[in-house]
């Protein structure tokens, strides 16, 4: 299989995954959660809501009572946790490690909380930890990296990264400047 085809491997999509992690938020909060409830929360129609919501329950993930109201199956509650806890460690790594700006964070984190894999996200959150723990070499590296990230300029010559182009200046998406 080629590596872009695991994308489709994912059990969920990126708006069922927002879905899923609505309903277990509304759950949470109000003890119930009907179709009306999710869509309101997404700003969406609530057809739109119905459409996915027929496709999480086809899949198991959500079911709903006899009363209309949503529930989520063990498995739903566990991507949900899950995805939520990605979202968190993601922007955490963000924000302290990349210095990015707290709003953009939280949109890039949004954009592949439910992406990463298993392994890559017990990965950054033990990264995560050790950054943001007491050891001095942690910390060492991390003004390090700051102040390089402050100074670094685009240098063909002596970049260890971008062999014979510069990949800073293929990017398609430029900074607001």
């Amino acid at each position: 299989m080629e590596i872009w085809k695991a994308f489709e491997k994912n059990k969920i999509s990126h708006s069922a995954a927002h879905h899923l992690m609505t309903i277990y938020d509304l759950l949470g909060e109000n003890g119930y959660a009907r179709v009306t409830d999710v869509a309101r929360r997404l700003e969406i129609t609530r057809g739109s809501a119905s459409i996915t919501l027929k496709t999480l329950k086809e899949k198991g993930l959500v079911k709903e009572d006899q009363n209309k109201f949503l529930l989520l199956s063990d498995e739903a509650t566990s991507i949900s946790q899950s995805i939520q806890s990605m979202r968190t460690i993601f922007k955490k790594f963000l924000i302290t490690v990349l210095n990015v700006n707290p709003c953009q964070a939280e949109i890039d984190a949004c954009k592949i909380e439910h992406l990463l894999s298993p392994e890559t996200g017990k990965k950054l959150l033990i990264f995560m930890k050790f950054m943001s723990g007491d050891d001095k070499n942690a910390r060492n590296f991390l003004e390090t990296f700051h102040l390089y990230e402050q100074s670094s300029k685009c240098n063909i010559t002596n970049c260890a990264v971008c062999d014979d182009e510069c990949l800073m200046s293929q990017q398609t998406y430029k900074e607001d400047s």
